[in-house]
């Protein structure tokens, strides 16, 4: 089955690949779609399952990193034994196994991205202009180069059309110096932490974008975390610089996209069956690598 939208009551935002909703005492109900964007554009159609792998995938890497930062992960919508104390509106089980209960928070615009590797739009800048994110780099980088040290590159978060980089001193004028070092410090550790988490279990965690908001004054992590719609998932195993890398994540749809000849704007072409069958295996098991359990 393929979930490309849900229409329950109180939608409170339609995002990318995300349906939100409104619940009770500060809560939203987050319900991850079978939606998938590429180049900040939503294709036609979507992948079996991947709203699925993102729910819980997101609520993995929640409770293995609430130790570094605390984030807005309540329950799974699909766990009988969760009481919310509030009732959660009537939705077919599908639709539950790809809902989170989450903890209203108040959103920052930006995204904080961490590149570990040189891949990308990373590498695209360094190709062209011999810096990273900006800053002049050294000669003689290959694409997929491990970088010296994993390195924080915010984003813009457009609600329409891409995002584009911001400067540490844009981030500063948003939201202040000490949130900044925060932010980055913050992103860096949960970074650090599941790339050797992933390595361990043969998948390289090349880059990932993380969001955060503030509840009560205190930084949370928020949205989804570390799932291949988020991050670039290497296979470990036959990593080597110099080339694309086999991966777990939507770089195979990427690539597709690019081999078709699109110009990255919508309309977005629809993709064939095998990429979206392979696509899915890709999620799927990128899940079962590094949780070490089946998506049912």
């Amino acid at each position: 089955m393929v979930i490309l939208q849900t229409d329950l009551s109180n939608l409170v935002h339609r995002g990318k690949v995300r349906d939100t909703y409104h619940l009770a005492d500060g809560h939203l109900l987050m319900i991850a779609t079978d939606r998938i964007s590429a180049f900040d554009v939503v294709l036609p159609n979507g992948i079996p399952n991947k709203g699925k792998v993102l729910a819980s995938m997101s609520a993995f890497w929640f409770e293995k990193t609430k130790h570094i930062v605390a984030n807005h992960l309540v329950g799974m919508a699909s766990d009988p034994e969760m009481d919310f104390g509030f009732p959660l509106p009537e939705m077919p089980q599908d639709i539950a196994a790809r809902a989170m209960v989450v903890k209203r928070a108040e959103r920052i615009d930006i995204e904080c991205i961490i590149r570990g590797y040189l891949a990308g739009s990373a590498w695209n800048e360094y190709r062209s202009q011999g810096t990273i994110f900006g800053n002049p780099a050294a000669a003689g980088f290959k694409e997929g180069d491990i970088l010296p040290e994993p390195m924080f590159t915010p984003t813009t978060k457009a609600e329409e059309g891409h995002d584009t980089n911001m400067t540490i001193e844009e981030v500063v004028d948003m939201v202040g110096q000490e949130r900044t070092r925060e932010l980055e410090e913050k992103s860096l550790a949960i970074y650090n932490f599941a790339h050797q988490y992933a390595r361990e279990r043969g998948i390289i965690i090349a880059d990932t974008k993380m969001e955060f908001g503030l509840l009560d004054g205190q930084l949370i992590l928020i949205d989804e975390l570390l799932t291949p719609d988020s991050s670039r998932f290497w296979e470990a195993s036959q990593y080597n610089p110099g080339q694309s890398q086999p991966n777990y994540d939507k770089q195979f749809v990427r690539d597709w996209l690019n081999d078709a000849g699109w110009d990255h704007e919508p309309p977005a072409p629809s993709l064939p069956d095998d990429i979206v069958e392979k696509t899915g295996q890709r999620y799927m098991e990128a899940y079962a690598r590094l949780t070490e359990e089946r998506i049912a």
